[in-house]
């Protein structure tokens, strides 16, 4: 064999074995990720983040544990819905702009500021088929957490600041149930959040309870009334309180933990 023949196949011949050791890794034992207090839990769970609309959720994914895997709302993803409820093993919906209040039988109030339509045929459709058809964990942060009220068959409080006469742009106080999941997952009934909505839950959905009120009463927070499924929507961002805030952090490490938990026992 002449030498540039040899090299060359050497070269070809290292790249085939890192190619396959790569893929054995990925798939092998080896392929592990640190739980939050530094032991393997095998596997890292695949967190789908619905609609990505800022770097921080997939980070905060990431510093919990998970591996996240953004899905986009482009022409054609609704007909994807089926594979992301076979192949993930926990779903994130973000937050973001209004849905249309004719999902919940209401006209729009002047200040809502609907969803572009791509994102919104998307996420009713993925949000709607995840807790339907299958009980794998799921997180929503404000427009996810009234995603998941409406999805139930609840509405919403159009316009907090008109309807309440509050402002929930501002950090606030929140109260939770001392028998909710979220309560154990924080350690407390009582905590400081951040806040960005201007809408909220007002008819609780079928399966769903309140779980967290703000000082005006405003819903801060559902979950789900069956106890073996984690399922929850919380108003404010835990995304942007970590890591600096320990208490959100231990939201994102459940979540992921339960995702992980859910992979295991498949």
């Amino acid at each position: 064999m002449k030498p540039e023949s040899r090299r060359l196949f050497l070269t070809a011949a290292l790249a085939l074995a890192s190619g396959v050791l790569g893929f054995l890794l990925g798939r092998g034992p080896l392929a592990t990720a640190p739980v939050p207090d530094g032991r393997p839990s095998g596997r890292a769970p695949l967190i789908g983040i619905a609609s990505l609309t800022a770097e921080s959720y997939a980070s905060a994914v990431r510093e919990a544990g998970g591996i996240p895997v953004v899905l986009p709302n482009a022409p054609g993803s609704v007909a994807r819905v089926p594979d992301y409820l076979l192949r993930l093993d926990g779903l994130l919906m973000p937050g973001g702009a209004d849905i249309p209040p004719s999902e919940y039988g209401e006209e729009a109030h002047e200040s809502v500021a609907l969803l572009d339509e791509s994102r919104f045929e998307f996420e009713k459709a993925l949000v709607t088929a995840w807790m339907n058809e299958t009980d794998k964990p799921l997180l929503g942060i404000c427009l996810g957490s009234q995603w998941i009220n409406v999805a139930a068959g609840g509405s919403l409080v159009q316009d907090i600041p008109s309807e309440i006469g509050t402002d929930h742009r501002e950090p606030h106080s929140v109260v939770l149930e001392p028998d909710s999941r979220l309560a154990r997952i924080f350690g407390t009934t009582e905590l400081e959040v951040n806040s960005h909505h201007h809408q909220a839950a007002k008819r609780i959905g079928s399966g769903l309870r309140a779980v967290a009120k703000a000082p005006d009463g405003v819903v801060e927070a559902t979950e789900s009334t069956d106890p073996d499924r984690f399922l929850i929507g919380v108003q404010w961002h835990p995304e942007k309180m970590m890591p600096e805030d320990s208490l959100q952090t231990k939201l994102l490490e459940a979540f992921v933990e339960a995702s992980a938990g859910w992979r295991r026992r498949r």
